[in-house]
């Protein structure tokens, strides 16, 4: 297992410098010179050449990678090219934001999967599968922001029993906290309950079938031993599909911050990406990259604590 989990890690800090160091040119490429974003149009050409010398553009590209880079591996992101603060600072205060709608969602998607998962996978046939199939087509089928709409309309608005718009810290009152958490979390857990509860019951049903299961049946172990069983088999799929509906909604809570008017890295990203402010696209990619790797090696300690044929594999 050791070793494992050392495979694992490395892998991680590969993918974390491959990531970011194409992002780097990628985002110079892409952007190009980003003085007229940050100056209008009205910017005369000197004007232009100051701040390029102003912000260290005139340097070579390695040269730049290299300063970036070593500044990054400490936490430093270098100051917005927007209103020259310091990108850590900027994205520590938002990620807390983020973080808690996206893991809400996260854990709604996984106790609702999960019962709906085993409950369809028991009793395929019956209301509550049809019910399944027919959301699945309906919630894939509707955009994200119309659903987040007819949150706030329904619960927000005409019910009034959440807050329509803001975020509330949990610093300063755990029940507001959780009321301006709800409707956004919601939003984005939709689609991935429909997703981890199809994946396991797919995965509840193809195990239920095979002949281990029978013969657990014949040695006469209860129907709640063998559904555990069963559960513990079927799972890695659904636990595959979590981690990476996790990676999906950190991308999906950009359109439910901007609804929620939620100060979270989403909107971050939106206003950072309309200027060209490369810093803080880099520092966000970097804490992005930093989640998927993390939530990546956690899902392969589960998984290879669940299914001791991954630690071989």
């Amino acid at each position: 297992m050791i070793r494992f989990t050392l495979r694992r890690l490395l892998s991680g800090a590969v993918l974390l410098v491959v990531v970011t160091s194409a992002s780097f040119f990628l985002a110079h490429l892409a952007i190009g010179d980003p003085t007229p974003g940050l100056l209008g149009d009205s910017a005369t050409p000197a004007q232009r050449a100051a701040l390029r010398e102003q912000l260290g553009l005139d340097r070579p590209l390695m040269t730049q990678f290299w300063d970036w880079l070593s500044h990054a591996v400490r936490g430093d992101f270098g100051t917005s090219w927007r209103n020259f603060q310091p990108v850590s600072d900027q994205i520590e205060l938002r990620v807390p934001v983020t973080l808690s709608i996206v893991v809400a969602a996260t854990l709604l998607a996984a106790v609702v999967g999960l019962v709906v998962g085993v409950a369809t996978g028991l009793n395929p046939g019956g209301v509550l599968a049809r019910v399944l199939k027919l959301a699945s087509v309906v919630l894939f089928a509707l955009p994200g922001f119309w659903v987040s709409l007819m949150l706030v309309m329904a619960f927000a608005i005409k019910l009034q029993w959440f807050p329509a718009v803001g975020y509330v810290p949990l610093s300063h009152s755990g029940t507001q906290w959780l009321r301006s958490i709800t409707l956004p979390s919601i939003a984005l857990a939709l689609g991935a309950i429909v997703m981890i509860a199809e994946q396991l019951r797919n995965g509840f049903q193809e195990v239920n079938n095979q002949d281990f299961v029978r013969t657990l049946r014949a040695r006469g172990l209860s129907a709640r031993r063998v559904t555990v069983h069963v559960l513990r088999n079927a799972s890695p799929a659904a636990l595959t599909v979590l981690a990476v509906m996790f990676v999906g909604l950190l991308g999906g809570a950009i359109v439910v911050e901007i609804i929620f008017n939620l100060p979270g890295i989403g909107s971050l990203t939106q206003s950072a990406s309309q200027i060209g402010d490369i810093p803080v696209l880099l520092g966000l990619t970097v804490v992005t990259v930093v989640f998927v790797v993390v939530v990546n090696f956690l899902l392969d300690l589960v998984l290879g604590w669940v299914n001791p044929k991954v630690r071989e594999k």
